[in-house]
């Protein structure tokens, strides 16, 4: 028989040289780590302890007095004396509620108040010491194509990590329920059923929305409500235990504004809301708006994004008739409608 080829007396050599499994230097694996790795692990590190996993018991319509059926989500704590902020629909209708953290101390939890409408909730756990707590970032600066880090409970596997980029900006979603939640962001971080409440973090590791829905069948396409969103809800929740809002029924998501547009109209903003869909019988549509209008401006205010637009549609515009500047074609037109309640 011939001669053993060389490679394999040098992969054998190889194999007798190298360190087992149990002796490698940690500090080489983290040598060896690439930026992105290290830029995730960083980002984990500081929200890690503040993800919560949830379970709720819940009434059931149709059924029998005193039945509950169990369901579980995620949420994150915001502040060190006990907040967490989830989604409406992890806690909406509950009876009991129950946060693991990450520690595995187990808490009741209080429902401080409930915004369907932003599919937001605010809970409240007690502990006699400071609780980790997470760093609310900006969703107003977002770039689509940033790394975006989600976190949550997928599924019941605690403590689940998937990454991805923004994908989109500016979204409006329509809920199982049927509601639009507006001001959404879109990601293709992979999310699960129990993902649901969790935070969606940027590369420092400050939250930027909360993880919100999934399209059945779709892939890559997640969507998470942003934070300036939930932190205007957080406010209002404080402030009132709900958030009353003024209902005119559009969906729409924002679009740039050539500067060509800009300069015909004489514009200051470089971006407005485009109407998507306008619901039969609302205000919007008794009040002449159309879908491919877009909205700039109410009662004078810019409107420049989904999320001013839902700023602007605050308690103070129920009921009360307002001034809507919209582009249409090559016309700016000024329209009257009269806002009313948002019903949950």
């Amino acid at each position: 028989m011939g001669s053993r080829p060389r490679f394999i007396d040098d992969l054998s050599r190889a194999a007798s040289d190298a360190p087992g499994p149990h002796s490698l230097d940690p500090l080489s694996d983290v040598a060896l780590l690439d930026a992105y790795s290290r830029t995730v692990i960083g980002a984990l590190d500081r929200v890690q302890q503040a993800v919560a996993f949830i379970s709720v018991e819940r009434r059931v319509a149709g059924e029998p007095p005193g039945r509950t059926r169990g369901g579980t989500g995620s949420g994150f704590l915001f502040t060190p004396d006990g907040y967490l902020l989830t989604n409406s629909h992890v806690v909406h209708n509950a009876t009991h509620i129950q946060v693991t953290l990450a520690d595995g101390a187990k808490f009741d939890a209080d429902l401080v108040g409930d915004d369907p409408g932003s599919d937001l909730a605010v809970l409240r756990i007690g502990s006699p010491e400071p609780l980790p707590h997470v760093e609310l970032g900006q969703s107003s600066s977002l770039r689509v194509g940033q790394i975006a880090i989600a976190v949550g409970n997928p599924l019941g596997l605690a403590q689940t990590v998937t990454t991805g980029v923004v994908s989109a900006l500016g979204r409006s979603l329509r809920s199982d329920s049927g509601r639009m939640i507006y001001d959404v962001i879109q990601t293709d971080a992979a999310l699960n059923p129990g993902n649901s409440g969790g935070p969606l973090i940027n590369s420092a590791g400050q939250v930027i929305g909360v993880n919100t829905a999934i399209i059945p069948g779709a892939q890559a396409i997640c969507f998470a409500t942003a934070i300036d969103t939930a932190k205007w809800v957080i406010m209002q929740i404080f402030a009132h235990g709900r958030v009353r809002r003024a209902y005119i029924g559009v969906a729409g998501t924002t679009r740039p504004l050539s500067r060509r547009v800009q300069r015909y109209f004489g514009l200051s903003s470089e971006s407005g809301v485009y109407v998507m869909e306008i619901v039969k019988g609302s205000p919007a549509a008794l009040g002449g708006l159309r879908t491919d209008d877009t909205v700039i401006a109410i009662d004078g205010q810019p409107v420049q994004d989904v999320d001013s637009l839902q700023r602007t549609l605050d308690a103070s515009k129920i009921d009360r008739p307002a001034n809507v500047t919209v582009l249409r074609g090559a016309q700016r037109l000024e329209l009257n409608l009269t806002p009313v309640e948002q019903v949950s």
